[in-house]
């Protein structure tokens, strides 16, 4: 995400009409930022998501705030289970099935409690359906200065904007980063609507007012990386490298030159596989929004953006992050600065590419982290999650990797990383093991104190 402004007692429902327990505490995932998020015992490995949308009422514009849905999810236990517990704050659950045999289930202010028809040991695969319908959760972010997450209806449209914790807005899951899942996303809205998701579009039909349209995402990706656009929508299709699909979307009537920054996805996409390795999805492009008040965001194959804020190097910070952050996931947000300081370097590697000022941009990030409060790059707080420190300081410290051991070896650490935990998790202490062993120590030395110490390390610079 590119963090634009920060950087430049709900009632029980409970099913059948039955008295149940209160709900239990929540264990969590063990998340360090977000403890109570999550359930341990989980391991998602799918989300089939049906989705319908309606017409706002009579005399109104748009679409109406209000969602009907199924989710369906594909779980392996982790440990043996008899309830389990999702993150949910969306519309209220009319339906709980656990391999299609209607089941139990608790919905509290943020979790969807199920009670399982008999043990399920671990190892064992099972799904859970969840039928729901009305106005989704309200997740405001307060550590960025009340940033409204999740499902957003504005103006003439819906679009999602989920990081770090605003999926469980509108589908039930286990909102952390650590557990990613494939995606099959049905979005059934009324016609004379575009339809966009993460993934790859398996057809369209019309019929009786309705368009339906289906994508299918089969690499893992973290929930808030969903990406769903339902809008008046020009979208625009063209090759890209390697076979890529370019796929861009924007609003009918948005002005040419507010399409301008996205141009280049094509060529950035292969400045950065020289770099980072092969992109890792089948399909690219962004989702314009005519919403002001958001940054944009590294959906997955469809990155969000606000159509009035953008520029190059904010639209190549969003494509390193399908290898950052939507391939490569955080094990714990505290490590967020592994995505942030990653897709901001990028930003670098473009701008030299392009000819541009790398010393006077290093010098820009050095200065800014300067005027902030400096700390080790693990977060401690959900304030620290998108500030200078993550973004810019995680920066200039794959530079003074860089430097240390030259560029070479340091597009090894960079395409390693990539290689041995895509499609995985991965912390702080994953990556300074992966340094020391693809740069030796000379590479582990240069990084150690951009990463623990509170102090600011002397500006890296080039040797002479």
């Amino acid at each position: 995400m590119k963090r634009l402004p920060a950087l430049l007692s709900a009632l029980v429902l409970t099913s059948w009409g039955l008295a149940q327990p209160a709900n239990p505490a929540a264990t969590g995932y063990g998340d360090r930022i977000y403890p109570a998020l999550g359930d341990a015992a989980l391991d998602v490995q799918h989300y089939d998501l049906r989705l319908r949308l309606e017409a706002a009422g009579a005399g109104q514009a748009g679409l109406s705030d209000t969602l009907s849905g199924q989710a369906t999810l594909s779980i392996v236990a982790r440990a043996p289970l008899q309830q389990l517990s999702l993150d949910f704050l969306g519309p209220k659950v009319s339906r709980v099935q656990v391999d299609g045999q209607p089941v139990r289930f608790q919905q509290g202010a943020e979790k969807l409690t199920v009670t399982l028809p008999g043990t399920r040991p671990a190892g064992r695969a099972f799904t859970v359906t969840v039928t729901y319908q009305g106005t989704p959760g309200l997740r405001i972010d307060q550590s960025d200065g009340g940033l409204r997450l999740g499902w957003i209806t504005q103006g003439a449209g819906s679009y999602v904007l989920s990081e770090p914790d605003g999926a469980r807005t509108f589908f039930p899951c286990n909102d952390v980063p650590a557990d990613g899942a494939s995606y099959t996303v049905q979005l059934d809205v009324p016609a004379g609507y575009t339809a966009l998701a993460s993934g790859t579009p398996q057809g369209s039909r019309t019929a009786q007012g309705r368009t339906v349209t289906t994508f299918e995402l089969p690499q893992p990706i973290p929930t808030y990386a969903l990406g769903i656009h339902v809008n008046r929508l020009d979208v625009v299709t063209r090759p890209g490298p390697d076979g890529i699909v370019l796929r861009d979307a924007y609003p009918v009537g948005l002005p040419q030159n507010l399409r301008t920054p996205f141009a280049s996805s094509g060529e950035m996409i292969g400045v950065l596989q020289g770099w980072l390795g092969r992109f890792p999805f089948a399909t690219y492009g962004v989702a314009l929004t005519e919403d002001p008040g958001i940054p944009a965001l590294e959906t997955a194959t469809l990155s969000t953006f606000p159509a009035r804020q953008s520029s190059e190097r904010v639209a190549v910070h969003e494509l390193a992050h399908q290898w950052f952050g939507d391939t490569v996931r955080l094990a714990d947000w505290s490590d967020v600065w592994l995505n942030e300081g990653f897709a901001t370097y990028a930003e670098l590697l473009w701008t030299e590419q392009q000819g541009g000022n790398v010393p006077a941009l290093v010098q820009s990030w050095y200065s800014s982290v300067q005027r902030a409060a400096p700390r080790p790059l693990v977060a401690t707080r959900p304030e620290q999650l998108f500030d200078a420190s993550s973004y810019l300081r995680g920066a200039l410290t794959l530079q003074a990797l860089r430097l240390a051991v030259g560029d070479d070896p340091f597009r090894r650490v960079l395409q390693t990383w990539v290689q041995r935990y895509g499609g995985q998790s991965a912390g702080t202490a994953d990556f300074l093991r992966l340094v020391q062993q693809v740069a030796g120590e000379p590479g582990a030395a240069a990084i150690r104190p951009w990463v623990e110490q509170a102090a600011l390390p002397p500006l890296p610079v080039a040797p002479d």
